[in-house]
């Protein structure tokens, strides 16, 4: 299946009349071959998503009975100037060995061939014009990257790629705790805040004005909406590294590292705690915390990255790094 075939499949799907009854497993079969000839998955790296996939009742792009996108993925291949694949970047690929990837530096004294890792331009699938997927625990999160080559990011990882230059990892272990190392660190950088886009907030920039489920109250699959837009439908939404949707869309899973051993960055599998990084689809109505680019969240759901009982919810998501040096 050509690269952005499968979206449209995957928008026919939802729009026929019986959408309602569209399941989980057809959308993710839509997916999987989406993800397949985008990313040129081996067979046994699409065995693994599929068992990964088949241990959850619920991850995919959000329950298709209830989920209602402000956006087509036909109506986000529109707006983009020169369609999807202008997002991919030929020097990116040879750096960081896959498609719609973006190094991570520092220019200011790097240039991008320096970089060590890189981070996928997209939330998961990475993929632009597909919906985020969600409803994933952290855990699920670290599996998936792995299936497909890649590893969870590192925090500060995540927050180099929104600020535009990856600055050295300051966790303050010596702390002790989240809430210390958490405060410290923001701290640090609120005097210099700014989002992907600018040095201020700006409503309209990103995926960020879509609506709440009306049966949302909990936060349950059978009563929450993943009503996300088409990743990258938002070209301004975009960091100076070329990074998307860090605002809106769907908040995503990182790893925060307790000691220097649970650094994914450093080769670590055993990680550290959850991390939500940025906001969600209806931000530009309701904002419920900062979302600005080096900020780190409350220990909200908090458990270690790789606990069967790490968080899902229907606007949580993820996107994938890898080391490359």
């Amino acid at each position: 299946m050509k690269p952005f075939l499968a979206g449209l499949a995957l928008a026919a799907i939802l729009a026929l009349p019986g959408a309602a009854e569209t399941s989980l497993q057809q959308a993710n079969a839509v997916l999987f071959q989406q993800l397949q000839s985008v990313h040129r998955l081996s067979a046994a790296q699409m065995q693994r998503l599929g068992q990964i996939f088949a241990r959850s009742a619920v991850i995919g792009q959000g329950n298709p009975a209830i989920s209602r996108h402000p956006m087509t993925p036909e109506q986000c291949r529109a707006r983009i100037p020169g369609g999807p694949d202008s997002y991919a970047s030929a020097r990116n690929e040879r750096i960081c060995g896959d498609r719609f990837m973006a190094p991570l530096y520092d220019p200011r004294s790097e240039r991008a061939t320096d970089a060590t890792a890189c981070i996928d331009q997209f939330e998961f699938p990475n993929i632009p014009c597909t919906y985020p997927v969600v409803w994933t625990k952290a855990v699920e999160a670290a599996e998936i990257c792995a299936a497909v080559g890649k590893r969870l990011c590192d925090a500060h990882e995540w927050e180099g790629a929104c600020a535009g230059a990856l600055e050295p990892a300051d966790y303050a272990f010596g702390l002790g705790s989240v809430a210390a190392m958490r405060s410290a660190h923001n701290a640090r950088y609120e005097a210099s805040k700014s989002w992907a886009y600018g040095p201020a907030f700006r409503r309209g920039v990103c995926a960020q004005n879509s609506e709440k489920s009306s049966t949302c109250g909990g936060g349950g699959y059978r009563s929450c909406g993943s009503n996300t837009y088409p990743t990258g439908a938002f070209p301004d939404c975009r960091s100076a590294l070329g990074v998307y949707d860090q605002h809106g869309n769907a908040a995503e899973h990182m790893n925060l590292p307790m000691a220097p051993d649970q650094m994914a960055s450093r080769g670590s599998t055993s990680l550290g705690v959850t991390e939500m990084k940025g906001s969600w689809f209806i931000w530009d109505k309701y904002r419920a915390h900062p979302d600005w680019c080096r900020w780190r969240a409350p220990f909200w759901h908090g458990t270690r990255v790789m606990s069967r009982a790490s968080h899902e919810n229907y606007h949580l998501g993820f996107r994938c790094c890898k080391t490359v040096k």
